[in-house]
């Protein structure tokens, strides 16, 4: 992320949010859930709001803050998703931007 503004989130969230829909070969319709988080840095905007402009209007959505961890990731947005699948654990694709890449290494990385 550039920057602690509200079109920096919303544009890094929406790209997020289609990066893992297409990696993944889900539907708005197939999600229950998704849970956003950012790190205490980003205060501009509420990452749900990218959600909802994608058109999630019928999804349970919610944000909260990261904890502030000595030498975590800076200026990060995550989610959690809850879809309905048949897919295995092993199936589903994690994707990671920019420098949250380095997050989970021992995983293939959908980027």
């Amino acid at each position: 992320m550039e920057s602690n503004t509200a079109d920096a989130i919303l544009a890094a969230t929406r790209e997020l949010l289609q990066e893992i829909t297409q990696a993944n070969g889900f539907h708005v319709e197939d999600v229950a859930s998704a849970f956003f988080t950012t790190t205490l840095d980003l205060t501009a905007a509420f990452p749900a709001a990218a959600a909802r402009q994608i058109g999630w209007e019928h999804v349970a959505l919610l944000d909260g803050h990261e904890m502030d961890v000595p030498g975590s990731l800076p200026m990060c947005v995550r989610v959690l998703i809850h879809v309905n699948t048949e897919k295995r654990q092993d199936q589903v694709a994690n994707v990671y931007l920019r420098g949250a890449k380095n997050l989970r290494s021992t995983l293939p990385v959908v980027s």
